[in-house]
Order: C-alpha cells, then structure tokens, then sequence
C-alpha cells in the first residue's frame, strides 16, 4: 500500500478533526500544533508516515521539546501527543511534565535517535504513564469517539480532560470495538469457555460496570478484580468459596489504554438496562442455539394481554406460569404474582443476571429463578414447588408454558439469506431428537420444534403460549409433527422478525396460545396483524398444506426430456420466500443441475412453464405472507386461454428471464426482423413462430391436445398487447446501435444499457436517458398484466387466501 506522505497526513488531520482551531501555527520544531491564540496551544504532535510505534513518536516529541526548552518560550498545551496513516495518541501534559525536570539530563541529542541511551532513559521514565494514561483513537474505528474527544476536551481554560460517556444507547458499539482492542489480550481458551457458557460479553460487563478496575456488580458472572478476571464461583463443601482467574498477555497495557477513553461506570440509571440487555453480548451461534433473542417489551406487554383475553382477567392468580427458556427473563416483566411464576434457563450468567435484577426489584423469587436444560435435563431436578405442579393432574391444567424458545435448526439445505445459520449439530444432539426424530422427521431439527414437542409430550394438558416462526403451521417439511402435535388453537398475533433484536430476514413472528387438553387437528389458523409500530393492520390465515398438494407437484406433470430444450428453468422450494430464485436460463450453474433445481423448457411445455414463473413473480413476497405455500391448482385454468397467454407474454419480459445470446442460439426473440428493424436475420425465429401458430412438429399442436396441430395464432388480452409494444420500443433502440448483437435476449439488452460493476453484477440504473424511458415504460406495462393475472392465480388455486 502506498504511504500518504507526512505533510498530508498533517494536512487532513488538520481538515478531518481540527478545522476549529489554527493548525498553521510552526512552535520550535514541533511537527504540529493545534492552536487558539498567539500564546495559548491545545495540542504538541509529532507527526509519522505510515504505521509507527506511537510510543517512540511521543518520546521524540518529549525530546525535541526538551532541547529547545519550548514550555520556558510558549505556554506549554493540555495534550502531548503523536499520530500517523492510522492512529493518533493524546497524553495530558502534567501527566509527563516531570521528565523536562530531570538532574544532570542531556538534552542535547538528537530525538530522532532511538538508539540513544537518553532516549531509552526517557522511553523507560514514561512508558508506565502512557501505559495507564494515553488514549489513543483509530480513524477507521473509533472516528465518533475521536471528535467527540476533541469536542469535548479542545477548550480554551479547560484544565482537567472530559472522557467519552456510555449510555444504553452506545454500549453496544464499544463493545464491538472491545471485541477487536482487548478480548485478545485476556488469557482463555474462548472457544472452550463458549461451550462452556462463557462469552466474552460477561468479560465486558464485568468491565464496564466498574470502577477503579473493580466491578462493582458482584452478582455478575465475571468480575474484574483490577488486573485479573474472577469467574465460576462455587461455595465448596466447607462454606468456602472457589473461583477461577484469567489474566492478560500485555500486562493489562491495552485494556488501560482502551478504558482511558470511556468513563466508567455509567450512570446508574442504565445498569439494569444494560445488565438486562446481555443478549445482545451474545455471539450470534450461540443466540440461535440458545433463543437470546430479546423479546421487545412492546411485544411482551401484548402477548400478556392476549393471556388474560383467553384466560381470564385474574389469570395470573389462577394459573402457575413457567419460562423454560427464560433467558434474562425479560419475558416475565409485568407479571404481578410472582409465587406463580418459575424462569428457567441454561445459562448460568443467565441465572445471576436474573438474580441480580431480583435485587434491583424484578418482580421473581430467587428460589423459582434456576438453571435447567429443558431438552436434556430429568424433570425430577425441578425445585419442588414446581413439581409439585407438573405431577398434580388438577394442577398441570392450569399450568402455562409461556416462552420464547429458540429458532437454531440443523439442516442440510442452504439457509435463506437473513433468517440465520442452519446448524449441523445444534438440534441434532439433544435428547429431544433423539427421542422424537423417527415421529418428527426433518421438523425434530428445528429447536422450537423440540420445545413444542417436549412441552407437549410431559404436559398434554397443558397451556402453551409461545412466540415462533409459522413455519410449523405452514410448512411442506413439518407434516409428521402436525400428526402429532394436537391442540385447540385459542388465539395469537404476528408481527415483524425485524422488530426484535439480533433477529434479521422479512418473515412474522407469532405470538399463539393453545388449549392442549383439546386435541384438534390443526388446519388453520387466524392471528391478528400488528405493524413495527404496534397498529392493529388486520387479521391473517395460516394455512396447513396437504403432501402432494404442491405446484411443484402440479409442474412435474409437464417434465418434458425427450423434446428439443430451448432453455431451463431454475426452481427451488415452493414458497414466497424462494420466488426470487425462480427464473429461465440457458446458462444454469453446475450446483443447481447437480441439485436437480433446473427443468427443462421445451415446445411442449412453454406455457407451463411459462405460467409456473409468472405465478411466482407476479404475487410478490412481504414479511406476513413468507411461508405461503404455492399449490396444485384446480382444472379451470386448462380452459383460460387469456391467462396462458398473458403468462407467456409476462414471463418473456419479466427480469427473472435470464436467458442470454452467450448460452447458445437465443430462441426468445418475440418480434420478427422487419418488426424491430434488425440489421441482420436472427438465428431462431421460435418464439415468433409458436406465437404465430406457426409450429406442426411432432405433436407439438393444442397444448394440452397433442393429435391436434397448433394453426391459429396465439390472441393476447389488451394488456399483453400493451407489453408487446413497450418490449418492441425497446428492441428498436438497442438495435439502433452500431455495436448491437440481432440475437440479443432482453437480458443482454439490459446488460449493454446498464452494465456491471466491479463485482460482476448488473447495475440496476443507467446512463442512457432514452433506455431509462423505454425500459420504464415496459415495466409499467408489466405491472398492469401482473394485476389482471393475480386474480387468476388465487381462483385458479394456486395460492389460497
């Protein structure tokens, strides 16, 4: 990498960070001075190319102010300091002001010297104090909290410095930059602490809810005992309790050096926020497996109401509540009868944590607060009072499960992108599974399910009330536990996954209540519909599908191998999350033909074919219909000609036809040479002819008729006819081009208009005026057939509302 030279580095700190202040000023031969009057500094700086070791830069710009004795001429600044490409490093000046006062010192080396013995001597005096007092900023990564620094600090009179705050608002973001400053220099095996429950965010807590290096929470699962970590404490058979250390391999240097920055602890009124907040400290594998997502109190609060309408106002001091998957136990906040309540959870930080907001008025027993693995642990290590519920028959009717479990599966299929890792042995290892997976088959991966199921399994009579994706209700892999879990359906609501923490992807996320003891098969259900912003927006149905009753089912009627392939289609899964990888190609990758997630388009089957794309993009995928299952529709559309053909024409111009004059001779071009004045004749007129009627080999006549011969030409609704024209428009101007290919598909004529970036990928805008208008005007026309085919799709039982 090419290194900015020391007059611009100087130059853009100047703009970047100091343009308030005069940095022009030259003081003796210090590099860089950061003014506000003819006799008062801010800052002294040396200044460095490249990456340098600041330390010796401060110890040089110690000594050049030593030599020339520039304090006795000038008064001296609130800061010393050094910089370079990456860093800049401040010291308050009467921290080190010592050393200029040194007996029988030679200050007359030359400071740019390292190798002089003055300068070890120096480096030595005041290697301590910059160890414990520097603050020193990364441009990249801490660019916020270096102007807020200078802000703050840079003030004429100002003679004690300001450190940066920390508030719930900004916690998170310094911990991420603890993550890559001083979780390296702690002394453990992280990646066996994580299997043993250990993260790193307990070490952060421990931290920043300190003072003087000494954590000032003790209920806390670490605590910083001024240059070492205590944590796992245990009281041993004597009364007598047992901990275990952890150090750090840079004599605490950068953890010093990191914490001069931030003021320690924050206010009071945000450490239970904080403490509470630990899920978010939770690395994302271990969030997964273990359900750390934070339930939003919004959500909380609804759900509670939602108890009472179905079970009555006095519910709570009617009914016994467990959180098997209790976490912090946020989901528990609100509830008053805190005798009838149990959190359990499988982290024991989880547990302190829940005990020390106990102590800060959480409304829970600390004897009903415990650890307990609900998927591998025996129910006999439950504390008593809770047995004694579980194990009375009267009781365990009026016991209800009220949890947010978590989301993990194990899986060998690709994961959607935003909706989190699918792990290979998360799920697989519980005794759950193992119990249950030749009931369950491939739903028992799913952790939830796993939830659903034991709760279901020791409790039938139970009530359940839950948050958790609808794909148990919905999906085409969870028939085997629909057979099994039976319940009657009581009431619930969704709302967006993005509306909790940690959690990404556009699906719902529901909250349901269910009467176990009535066993009742589940063939849909009603839950109302609440926005981001907690609005009534309506109620949706969550329907179950039967095996077999699928469009892929339907499409496999119309395989064709043995004709003449002009081209694939690429298919995967039969929901609307997986509409986007729907699309023709004639280029299709080795994996998906490996995978078998292509077919191919044929004469035979063009109209299917046709018809299965344009269902799949016309009815577009939001965050409340994600799990819609596409279906075997009924027999009326055989008969709709208008929709078959309006499918066609959709399909030919959407932009999920990919196909491509690089992949072979192009047999989509829908105009004939004369219609769109081409310079040359194209290479397949096939499209063209079958639009046209034009067609008569082998059997290839009435679609759905093979002895008949196709010989009257397609007719198109008003709306297709519109596409047609705006797609003519089109290929007129791209063929006007002096460098056009005739044989281009509208996917090439798209790539010569927009291009590709650095990456590879279309650009999704243009330069040429002429094409945004034209390619605008085609869209439009598409979305006007899209409206007169979305009717079709839902009457036609392609999808059911």
């Amino acid at each position: 990498m090419t290194q900015i030279r020391e007059e611009e580095i100087k130059n853009k700190l100047a703009r970047d960070y100091f343009s308030d202040f005069d940095c022009t000023r030259i003081i003796g031969n210090i590099d860089f001075c950061v003014t506000v009057s003819e006799i008062e500094s801010l800052f002294w700086a040396e200044a460095k190319k490249g990456n340098s070791d600041i330390y010796r830069s401060i110890v040089q710009l110690i000594l050049t102010i030593g030599k020339a004795r520039t304090f006795d001429k000038q008064l001296p600044p609130a800061f010393l300091g050094a910089f370079d490409e990456e860093k800049i490093a401040f010291i308050p000046y009467n921290i080190i002001q010592d050393i200029f006062y040194q007996n029988d010192f030679n200050w007359n080396v030359t400071p740019s010297n390292y190798e002089t013995k003055e300068f070890k001597f120096v480096y030595e005096k005041v290697k301590d104090s910059l160890d414990k007092d520097a603050l020193i900023f990364n441009y990249n990564r801490d660019n916020k909290e270096l102007k807020s620094f200078i802000k703050d600090n840079f003030i004429t009179g100002k003679s004690a410095f300001t450190k940066i705050k920390i508030d719930k608002n900004n916690f998170i973001s310094i911990y991420n930059k603890w993550l890559q400053t001083v979780k390296p220099t702690i002394i453990i095996n992280w990646e066996f602490a994580k299997k043993n429950g250990i993260i790193d965010g307990d070490f952060y807590l421990a931290d920043l809810l300190s003072s003087d290096n000494q954590t000032i929470k003790d209920k806390l699962f670490v605590l910083l005992k001024n240059d070492y970590y205590e944590l796992d404490r245990k009281m041993n058979e004597m009364g007598l309790i047992n901990s275990n250390a952890c150090s750090f391999n840079d004599k605490q240097k950068a953890h010093i050096q990191f914490w001069n920055k931030y003021e320690r602890p924050p206010i009071e009124e945000y450490w239970d926020y904080i403490v509470n907040r630990r899920d978010l400290l939770v690395p994302q594998d271990i969030r997964e497996r273990k359900g750390s997502f934070f339930t939003p109190q919004i959500w909380v609060e609804l759900s509670q109401k939602y108890l009472a309408d179905v079970l009555g106002e006095n519910w709570q001091d009617e009914y016994y509540i467990w959180d098997c998957a209790a976490g912090t136990g946020n989901l528990l906040t609100g509830l008053t009868n805190k005798y009838h309540i149990w959190a359990s959870t499988l982290d024991k930080q989880d547990v302190d944590v829940m005990k020390d907001r106990i102590m800060n008025g959480a409304n829970l027993l600390e004897s009903h607060v415990f650890q307990f693995d609900f998927l591998n642990d025996d129910f006999s290590k439950l504390p008593q009072g809770l047995q004694e519920v579980i194990n009375d028959d009267e009781k365990r009717k009026k016991l209800v499960i009220y949890i947010n479990p978590p989301y993990a599966e194990a899986s060998n299929r690709n994961t959607v992108v935003g909706k989190g890792e699918n792990k290979s042995s998360v799920a697989t290892e519980t005794k759950v599974y193992k119990n249950y997976n030749a009931i369950l088959g491939t739903a028992a991966r799913e952790l939830f399910v796993q939830f659903l199921t034991q709760i279901y399994a020791h409790f039938p009579d139970a009530k359940l009330a839950h948050f958790s994706k609808l794909k148990f209700i919905q999906g085409s892999n969870f028939f085997k536990f629909r057979d099994f879990f039976k319940a009657e359906f009581k009431k619930g609501f969704v709302v967006p996954a993005d509306t909790f923490d940690n959690v990404k992807g556009q699906f719902p996320i529901g909250f349901m209540i269910w009467n176990l003891e009535n066993k009742q098969n589940i063939e849909n259900i009603k839950c109302d519909v609440f926005d981001e912003k907690a609005q009534l927006r309506g109620v949706k149905k969550f329907n179950t599908y039967n095996k077999g009753g699928f469009v892929i089912d339907w499409l496999r009627n119309f395989y064709d191998k043995n004709s003449e392939r002009i081209a694939y289609l690429r298919m995967i899964g039969t929901d609307m999350q997986h509409n986007q990888g729907i699309f023709f190609t004639n280029q299709p990758s080795e994996n998906d033909i490996k995978k078998y997630l292509t077919a191919d388009i044929t004469p035979k089957n063009l109209i299917q074919m046709c018809i299965y794309l344009s269902i799949r993009q016309v009815c577009q995928q939001n965050w409340l219909n994600d799990k819609d299952q596409f279906l075997f529709p009924n027999k009326k559309w055989e008969k709709d000609k208008e929709f078959q053909h309006n499918c066609l024409v959709y399909a030919l111009f959407h932009g999920q036809n990919r196909i491509t004059s690089k992949g072979g001779i192009n047999h989509w071009i829908p105009f004939t040479e004369n219609e769109v004045d081409s310079p040359e004749k194209f290479k397949s007129n096939f499209m063209v002819q079958f639009i046209n009627g034009k067609l008569k080999a082998s059997g290839n006549g009435d679609v759905f008729k093979k002895e008949k011969l196709q010989i009257t030409p397609l007719e198109f609704s008003s709306e297709a006819q519109a596409v047609f024209d705006a797609g003519r428009e089109l290929w007129k101007y791209y063929l006007s081009k002096p460098d056009c290919n005739e044989n281009a598909a509208l996917y090439d004529i798209r790539e010569y208009f927009q291009g590709r970036n650095d990456k590879g990928k279309m650009n999704n805008k243009s330069e040429d005026q002429q094409y945004v208008v034209l390619m605008n005007a085609l869209k439009e026309s598409l979305k006007v057939l899209s409206r007169k085919i979305e009717p079709k799709i839902y009457e036609y039982g392609f999808l059911i509302q």
